[in-house]
């Protein structure tokens, strides 16, 4: 696991000095993925860093809920009540095209619809006996084909740079380290009692209410440094590079192809609600642009943090759509 993330470095090494957006996640995506090729390699994916980097994750974004920002939830509610129907559109219209199109059977087709919740829908989809290899490579190239476009549309469409190896937060030489190290022992905790409560998302959902009370009680006011969201990004683009080790080239490319049509659906829809929300109320272009974009929520969130956009506003659209689709979709799966 840690020649895999060394390997995941080195790609976000190359794309510092290529000038490319998000070079420590996208970087290690790539080397990751091509790595992954290589069967001798004597490499495998670091899931085990996955929940300590959710939990720092989940901390970032509650530190973003300062008082100020608390302010304005009450503007925040009319823009996450499209969610409602972005989320069931954005279902219907996926499995009619998985149905319809790719020849999926009902089950594996709306499991493989759902906008976010990899694991829980794998998870739901054993229940059900759906396909459960179908639905993990569709929604792994789901996440795929959204966190690789994301950061070129932000760079190039919205002339907003994120590329080289600049600062995200504070380094950690200018972090209280002891109200640091306070903080990182509550987001465990939390996110143990989160997945003991059997809370969706535990590790970034648990922290990150732990992290939102002491952040806006002003009780904290230390964030994750720097360092430790670098190393962050590493893990998950790792993570994402190795989805598809151990499955065959021409399924690969056949799932990519099938899934790409699906994402095109989801931009269209997307764009529709994007500007929906940007024309009737107003808030800026890229935090509107990643509250509807049907990403793994700590991905999108990651992005968010990384672009300096407002985290509270994408958060919460993001808690929403992932609360409607945990609740529907064990209930109309057991159906179908």
């Amino acid at each position: 696991m840690i020649l895999a993330l060394l390997i995941g470095v080195s790609g976000s090494i190359l794309f510092i000095y290529l000038n490319l957006p998000l070079p420590w996640l996208l970087g290690s995506i790539f080397a990751a993925s091509i790595a992954m090729r290589f069967e001798k390699l004597p490499i495998q994916s670091p899931k085990t860093f996955s929940p300590p980097a959710r939990v720092l994750i989940g901390l970032t974004i509650g530190s973003a809920f300062t008082p100020e920002i608390l302010q304005f939830l009450d503007v925040y509610f009319f823009s996450l009540l499209l969610v409602i129907p972005y989320t069931i559109i954005t279902i219907v219209a996926g499995m009619y095209y998985f149905y319809r199109f790719q020849g999926f059977d009902k089950k594996t087709a709306y499991l493989s619809s759902m906008p976010g919740g990899v694991i829980e829908m794998v998870i739901i989809g054993e229940e059900i006996k759906a396909n459960i290899s179908k639905i993990t490579l569709v929604q792994s190239s789901r996440l795929f084909f959204i966190v690789i476009t994301l950061p070129f549309v932000i760079q190039y469409i919205f002339q907003v740079d994120i590329a080289g190896n600049k600062l995200i937060t504070l380094p950690i030489k200018d972090v209280n380290l002891i109200e640091l190290l306070v903080l990182i022992t509550l987001g465990f905790i939390g996110g143990i009692i989160a997945k003991k409560v059997k809370l969706s998302a535990a590790f970034l959902i648990g922290p990150m209410i732990i992290s939102i009370v002491l952040h806006a009680t002003g009780l904290v006011t230390t964030t994750v440094p720097d360092e430790l969201l670098k190393f962050v990004q590493v893990v998950f683009g790792t993570i994402i590079g190795f989805t598809f080790k151990g499955v065959d080239f021409k399924t690969i490319i056949k799932t990519l192809i099938a899934t790409f049509g699906h994402f095109v659906i989801l931009v269209t829809i997307s764009v529709v609600f994007i500007s929906l929300a940007y024309y009737l109320f107003d808030f800026p272009i890229i935090s509107t642009l990643l509250a509807f974009t049907p990403g793994g929520q700590a991905e999108i969130n990651l992005i968010a943090i990384l672009v300096s956009a407002s985290v509270p506003y994408i958060t919460l659209h993001h808690i929403v759509r992932l609360f409607i689709v945990m609740n529907i979709a064990p209930i109309f799966a057991k159906r179908l």
